[in-house]
């Protein structure tokens, strides 16, 4: 059919369209609606399977057709291979502790290392005293002369067994430093009293008589255990014995010692004497020693309740002593392993206190005190060292030379 040039007749076009009741007719026809709702439905079901492949995909089952019970080593391999079943954990809240009675300590920030000004590590200073008065005031003048930040050493004294005014000075020293305004003052000072029916005199020849070294060594490493369980603290990275009668010491010494990242290190110990206006340089202490083969020999040959000590010609034991060795004029961190260690400057990582290592007040190895600790430490695994070419000054006692 050609239609007209200028276009489209709308009332032509509908003069030829079927009447509107037939049309209404055709489409209520049931046939039509049948044609209609089975299309409709075929739709549906074509766009739920292409759109759920993938999420069906999921649930196919792989394997063999069989029970798990019953499949082989090889086929359980496989089958689980292909397992992607999801996991979801319920995290709980956190348990929240509020009563007041109930202490928490973490150990595991707490580091002893060569690092310890820029790590800001508490060092903990333990000094024993016994009629001690006369040299409180000089120990307290070589404390404040420190370069370690006071406000990170904590101070601890034992006073026992004093007949003298050890206490009253202590305390009156205590005060005049701690009451300073300035740096000097230390972050905490701590007083322990406590008596072990010491009677011993302080002269130089009942001290150090050879009769008396058992019983007063003995005596000496109950005084340090129980200063040092009272005083140290979880916070604590070092602690630093220091006694009472050190004439003069390095300003620098714990940060020095701190630098060998030793689990114990001790100084070489020395005295000044002046004798025709010069000085002898007196070596002091005799319980830094490295064992000797005649040492091991005897030690296993005595009472295991004999207790040792260095200096007296009652028992040989050629062992080699720290302080016959080395000059303070030369460099002062040459190191070298010790077997036994005196008391006067001893510089220990907290935790070999912690592992339990501690001053035996009997006899350990045939030693007892600082050379029994020593033994000890080596005993657990830990170094122990000394510096033999780094000098503290101690008072001269002006002892008769024995042994050694």
């Amino acid at each position: 059919m050609l239609l007209p040039k200028a276009g489209v007749n709308w009332k032509a076009a509908r003069a030829r369209l079927p009447p509107s009741r037939a049309i209404w007719n055709f489409i209520t026809r049931t046939r039509f609606l049948l044609y209609v709702a089975v299309a409709g439905i075929t739709l549906l079901i074509w766009n739920g399977f292409s759109g759920t492949a993938g999420e069906m995909q999921r649930f196919y089952c792989f394997g063999p057709a069989k029970s798990p019970m019953e499949m082989s080593a090889n086929e359980q391999s496989r089958w689980a291979g292909h397992l992607q079943t999801p996991v979801l954990f319920n995290h709980h809240a956190p348990v929240q502790v509020n009563s007041s009675s109930i202490q928490y300590v973490d150990l595991n920030p707490i580091t002893s290392t060569p690092k310890a000004l820029a790590n800001e590590e508490r060092v903990l200073i333990l000094t024993p005293l016994r009629n001690a008065a006369p040299y409180i005031e000089q120990h307290f003048d070589l404390l404040t002369q420190l370069t370690y930040p006071h406000r990170l050493i904590d101070l601890a004294f034992l006073v026992g067994d004093s007949t003298d005014d050890t206490l009253a000075v202590l305390a009156m020293e205590l005060e005049r430093i701690q009451s300073r305004a300035d740096s000097i003052p230390f972050n905490s000072v701590m007083i322990v009293e406590k008596d072990f029916g010491v009677t011993l005199s302080q002269e130089v020849t009942d001290r150090h008589g050879f009769a008396a070294q058992g019983p007063r060594r003995k005596a000496m490493g109950r005084a340090r255990n129980f200063l040092l369980s009272a005083a140290m603290k979880p916070e604590h990275s070092w602690v630093y014995w220091r006694d009472v009668d050190i004439k003069d010491s390095p300003s620098k010494i714990i940060e020095d010692f701190v630098a060998h990242d030793r689990d114990v290190l001790v100084p070489n110990i020395w005295f000044h004497r002046y004798e025709d206006g010069v000085d002898i340089e007196g070596r002091f202490d005799y319980n830094s020693w490295q064992e000797s083969e005649t040492g091991r020999k005897l030690s296993a040959s005595l009472d295991r309740e004999i207790v040792l000590a260095e200096g007296y010609k009652e028992y040989k034991t050629d062992r080699t002593y720290m302080a016959r060795m080395g000059d303070w004029r030369d460099n002062k961190d040459v190191e070298i392993p010790l077997d036994g260690i005196g008391g006067v400057n001893i510089v220990v990582k907290a935790d070999v206190h912690r592992a339990g290592i501690n001053f035996p007040c009997y006899a350990f190895e045939n030693q007892a005190e600082t050379e029994g600790f020593a033994k000890m430490a080596r005993r657990a695994g830990y170094g122990v060292y000394g510096l033999p070419n780094y000098v503290v000054w101690h008072i001269d006692t002006d002892e008769k030379p024995g042994n050694a």
